[in-house]
């Protein structure tokens, strides 16, 4: 997502950094945190070393166990024990250090193409990109969106490696979607006011794109165009809403009676993919579209306060609620169901999406809870049963993960088609000791009752924050995307940064969150008792701290070093086929805090050793994210978000342009050796 100093002037300046960074979480004020966090000393903290044993699994997509054991006891030390490392063979290239960055650049022997950037046309009848931004809103809904993010390639079982659909989030919109910048205007109360035509035109910038593309005769990847498979979502796409939440009174508003129907999604982010071959993308801070001007309403309606809907004349981001009312949720006596009070809780699903259908329904599915939604990474074991994990992307939020139901039958799959509308959420508790326990989310236990504000399992699952307040997560440093190792099955989380951790009263230092005034995140890594995904245990240790020099924590509580290339703010994150763990950054390059780091890079980690190699850096201003490949592991695609100068023209007057990057190797080899 975009941090601090990466935010276009739509956004309403907060002082100290973007909307994005302000907690909302009411247990990091006040005496109520005390009586739920235990004060950790990190002195208790045991290290967590070794090699290990290996499982086999799938090395692509969701991630298949076979029968494996795990140590059940909880001496951590032993724990994280893999014998198997990956072979990570390319240059280190250097930090891309000043203001003036506006190119890609990747080790010797390997090549990086823009591949697929804003504008680009999708559907058959879309225009060509143009400098001006000139396109309106009919045209840039048949063109690629803009702020590309996470993404996947789904092969075509018949030509794995040589063809296949690439899937890609756009999750918000620049000031360079309009020729001239945004037009906002004042109210007589103070409001801003937008018009109608540029607000449809971003819009249309938001959602997914589909493309299909393929290797043409001389083994280059080209985009093909038209293709029947070629499909954009945006904010306006009608979609399906299912699972516990749907048809609630929460859920209904003027415009859909029935609690069953939405258009579109927003601030599409992280994502995940099913076993059955459907895209999840992932809706994180849609709570900065919307506004609700009456204070006590606002006050009294925790599914606005605790998610941080804009309470005052105006929203946070972009003032579409004042051209269009669904926008608007202040409650309105006059119409149905207060006019569109509920609209925002018809934001921040999983949504569901078949990219070989284009004519399928995308489904929102309310089974895994509402939340500002990094992913949902997918892990399933021999005998069906799954896991899906994400984080919730803003300071002092809670890691999670939805078990559904019933089991994935490869052999059957109408049975599979909606195994997302049932199961059980959970929210981690880290204990100091390196142990861990998922605390589940289920009306009528552990406090989530009419005491609380809760009257069913919907309302556990619209307000699924304030359901983790009351069990007890652990408030975490920006938990961003999830990835699994597929041979161990251990679940990896970067938490990006919290630069108010051990400084303000409500944010003590914990074992999971040990370093004080947190500018440059760390990850952390676990595995289910057993290896199982339906275990409601763990073990966990911090797999290392980001910044200036990276480390971890050894068992005397004692920082130590570890080797590798120094990066800060770890974001997105992708297990490639052989295990090698990617990770790309997104910070504020030009910061002081991240004085010498340079632009945004993607980096290799060994996750035996914990080196860490750098093996791209992106042009200054832009967020490096996405992370996906081929099946043999010979093409890599990556995404650089919002660009400060010209990239990808990098000419130094072109309007910039979120881009899709395809990496090779120039001998045809394996991307990391």
């Amino acid at each position: 997502m975009n941090k601090p100093g990466n935010t276009h002037s739509l956004h309403t300046p907060y002082g100290d950094g973007d909307i994005d960074d302000i907690p909302v979480n009411p247990r990091l004020t006040g005496s109520s945190m005390a009586e739920t966090l235990e004060q950790i000393s990190i002195s208790r903290r045991s290290v967590l070393t070794g090699s290990a044993a290996t499982c086999l699994a799938l090395g692509a997509g969701p991630f298949s166990l076979s029968a494996c054991s795990s140590s059940e006891s909880h001496n951590t030390s032993a724990v994280f024990r893999d014998s198997v490392r990956p072979a990570i063979g390319f240059k280190s290239v250097p930090v891309a250090l000043g203001d003036s960055v506006d190119v890609v650049t990747v080790p010797e022997g390997y090549t990086a193409r823009p591949f697929f950037s804003w504008g680009d046309p999708v559907l058959a009848e879309a225009p060509a990109w143009t400098q001006d931004a000139s396109a309106d809103a009919a045209a840039q809904a048949a063109q690629a969106g803009q702020n590309h993010d996470g993404m996947h390639f789904f092969p075509f079982p018949d030509a794995p490696n040589e063809h296949g659909l690439l899937v890609i989030n756009h999750e918000y919109i620049n000031d360079s979607l309009h020729p001239q910048g945004p037009s906002v205007t004042e109210g007589a109360k103070g409001e801003k006011v937008r018009p109608l035509a540029e607000v449809q035109k971003e819009q249309a910038a938001h959602g997914v794109s589909v493309i299909e593309l393929k290797k043409d005769a001389q083994g280059q990847w080209q985009r093909l165009w038209p293709s029947r498979y070629n499909r954009r979502l945006t904010a306006n796409t009608p979609m399906e809403i299912r699972g516990p939440a749907a048809g609630s009174d929460a859920m209904k508003t003027a415009q859909d009676p029935t609690g069953t129907r939405v258009l579109g999604t927003l601030n599409n982010c992280a994502m995940g993919v099913t076993p059955w071959g459907t895209y999840l993308t992932c809706e994180e801070n849609w709570k900065n579209y919307f506004a609700n001007r009456d204070e006590k309403d606002w006050q009294a309606r925790p599914a606005h306060k605790r998610y941080g809907i804009a309470q005052g004349e105006h929203s946070h981001y972009n003032y579409w609620e004042s051209a269009d009312d669904r926008f608007d949720a202040t409650p309105n006596a006059a119409l149905p169901h207060q006019g569109f009070v509920n609209e925002p809780n018809r934001f921040g699903w999983v949504v569901e999406i078949d990219p070989f259908d284009p004519n399928s329904t995308p489904i929102k599915r309310t089974a895994f809870g509402r939340l500002a939604r990094e992913g949902a990474t997918c892990v399933l074991a021999d005998d069906g049963t799954m896991a899906f994990y994400s984080g919730d992307d803003t300071r002092g939020e809670y890691v999670y993960k939805f078990v559904p139901d019933g089991r994935y039958d490869a052999e059957r799959p109408e049975h599979n088609k909606h195994l997302l509308d049932s199961g059980t959420v959970y929210c981690a508790q880290y204990n100091a000791d390196g142990t861990g326990r998922w605390l589940p989310l289920i009306y009528g236990q552990n406090g989530l009752d009419a005491s609380k504000g809760f009257s069913s399992q919907a309302d556990v699952l619209i307000n699924l924050r304030g359901a983790a307040d009351v069990v007890g997560a652990t408030s975490m440093d920006r938990p961003e995307w999830v990835a699994v190792h597929s041979q161990t099955t251990d679940g990896y989380v970067s938490l990006t940064n919290n630069y108010k951790r051990g400084v303000e009263p409500g944010q003590p230092l914990d074992a999971a969150n040990p370093r004080a005034d947190n500018d440059h995140g760390q990850i952390l890594r676990w595995r289910e008792h057993g290896q199982k995904p339906t275990a409601t245990t763990f073990d966990w240790e911090l797999f290392l701290l980001a910044g200036p020099v990276l480390s971890t924590i050894d068992k005397a509580g004692q920082i130590k070093p570890l080797e590798g290339d120094r990066f800060s703010c770890p974001d997105g994150m992708w297990f490639d086929g052989d295990d090698r763990l990617w990770i790309a950054t997104d910070y504020n390059a030009l910061g002081a805090a991240y004085q010498g780091q340079g632009s945004n890079q993607i980096l290799c980690a060994d996750t035996v050793t914990r080196e860490v190699k750098r093996f791209a850096t992106g042009p200054v201003g832009a967020e490096l994210t996405g992370l996906t490949g081929t099946p043999d592991g010979t093409a890599f695609w990556f995404n650089v978000q919002h660009p400060g100068i010209s990239y990808p023209s990098s000419d130094g007057k072109s309007r910039p342009r979120s881009t899709t990057i395809l990496v090779t190797k120039d001998d045809g080899g394996v991307i990391g050796t």
